[in-house]
């Protein structure tokens, strides 16, 4: 299954898939959104409780959840890796990526829908959808494919590369860390990990969200010296739009890269550790 799907993909397999509805936002309840329309027939999986595992100091933002309990969440929402799933959100994607490369990581199909919502052809529907019966059994995560600060730290050979916007990875722009709760507001720190290179996601998608020819992507990344995703680590504020820039490289043909969920949110808390202002 490719990374990304189109709305037609969907209608040509509507019985085929289950499709989810993954907005998110950090400073309101995502399923009222949910609540007052969206996409007939999807349902919702919410990416704080869903797809995000406790939250400690060292964590960062955006923690993998217990294969456990990742396994009861997509239970719930209908999923138990027979059929593929494709998500979308209202964000171009960079929300949904998280879900959708979750799934690929444990080799169930999925997919992002380019475009989101927005892009969606019909009317939208606000009746609650009650997901089929599904057990999804409990998978380990696969060994090397989640790193850990301190598997960052020891990195010497793989490439890194931060899916945040520029003004971000700069420097310019702190670090909001409102889903730590009783943690502090910001990250202390503003910047990136030495070394590596900015390659912002949101730049994989045209103005209307749709994502970008995938010769395109490609050569995004080959410009910034990217053509094999083995080597590449991908990281952004969360562990969250991280997963768009992986989506993307595999939509580009380069392969599978690996994730740091913690990323700046668990890096910039280790003050014995360095970090860079301004471009690389």
């Amino acid at each position: 299954m490719e990374p990304f799907v189109s709305w037609q993909w969907r209608k040509n397999h509507v019985q085929e898939i289950v499709l989810v509805d993954a907005r998110w936002y950090w400073d309101r309840p995502c399923f009222d959104a949910y609540r007052t329309g969206h996409v007939p027939g999807a349902v919702f999986v919410d990416l704080d409780a869903d797809l995000t595992g406790e939250i400690t100091e060292d964590s960062g933002r955006g923690p993998f959840p217990a294969p456990e309990d990742f396994a009861r969440a997509m239970s719930r929402a209908g999923i138990d890796g027979s059929r593929p799933v494709a998500a979308y959100d209202d964000a171009g994607g960079v929300i949904a990526a998280r879900l959708a490369w979750m799934l690929r990581l444990l080799k169930v199909p999925a997919a992002v829908v380019s475009g989101g919502i927005q892009a969606y052809p019909g009317a939208l529907d606000s009746s609650l959808v009650h997901p089929r019966p599904a057990v999804f059994p409990p998978r380990p995560w696969p060994a090397g494919s989640l790193l850990s600060t301190r598997d960052v730290a020891a990195l010497s050979e793989a490439v890194l590369i931060d899916a945040r916007p520029n003004n971000r990875y700069r420097g310019e722009e702190p670090e909001t860390d409102p889903r730590l709760g009783k943690v502090p507001e910001a990250d202390p720190r503003r910047g990136h990990i030495p070394e590596a290179i900015n390659v912002p996601c949101r730049d994989h998608l045209e103005a209307d969200g749709m994502i970008k020819p995938p010769q395109v992507i490609r050569g995004r990344f080959a410009a910034k010296g990217i053509v094999d995703a083995s080597g590449v680590v991908s990281y952004c504020g969360a562990g969250v739009t991280a997963c768009h820039n992986l989506l993307a490289m595999e939509y580009a043909g380069l392969g599978q890269g690996r994730l740091y969920p913690g990323s700046w949110s668990a890096w910039s808390r280790n003050s014995g550790l360095p970090a860079a202002i301004g471009h690389r």
